[in-house]
């Protein structure tokens, strides 16, 4: 038996394409398998946040910003890194050794972690983003993890577009608090 290749109808009317076929919701905007900036509000977001952000003690020159860059944050484990979407530190350099744009943030160089890191949300990164993976043996820890445990990043922020959620975490002893949780 073959199959039509008549569009599909409704009431003997043919249905445009754009009712047919997969819009962009449901077709995937990364790479599978790989993750990586899934859309448009991911590049836009992080550069109004760098625009936006300037804690009242600083100087901009004090103050580096990551967009979408290597963060390598393990001396034992020198090329274990995340990338998150947006993150700032402060009392650092905005320019490396004070003259080159950075290709990487190297926390065992730097000696100072982020104040803040900010995850946008996507269905590739969404489990890793809100720590809802578990730790595999020699297997790089999920960002939750290195944000919480090991660089004890003191707020750290997630956002879905789609949703519209934002969840803000404060640093509370061992354990990030959702200080927005009717939000």
């Amino acid at each position: 038996m073959s199959k039509s290749i008549l569009p599909k109808q409704v009431d003997g009317i043919p249905l445009s394409p754009r009712e047919t076929l997969p819009t962009m919701y449901d077709l995937p905007s990364e790479e599978i398998g790989e993750s990586g900036v899934p859309d448009e509000f991911h590049v836009i977001q992080p550069h109004l946040l760098k625009e936006t952000f300037q804690p009242t003690n600083y100087k901009s020159e004090e103050i580096f910003i990551g967009i979408d860059i290597n963060f390598y944050f393990d001396v034992r484990h020198q090329t274990w890194y995340k990338r998150p979407d947006w993150f700032a530190v402060v009392g650092v350099p905005r320019l490396y050794d004070g003259i080159d744009m950075r290709n990487s943030y190297v926390i065992w160089q730097e000696g100072i972690s982020p104040t803040v890191a900010i995850e946008f949300l996507s269905k590739s990164t969404e489990k890793e983003d809100l720590g809802k993976t578990k730790k595999e043996d020699n297997v790089a820890p999920s960002k939750w993890q290195v944000y919480e445990k090991i660089l004890r990043i003191p707020y750290y922020i997630t956002f879905d577009r789609l949703t519209n959620k934002i969840q803000a975490f404060r640093l509370e002893g061992e354990r990030y608090i959702n200080f927005l949780p009717n939000y």
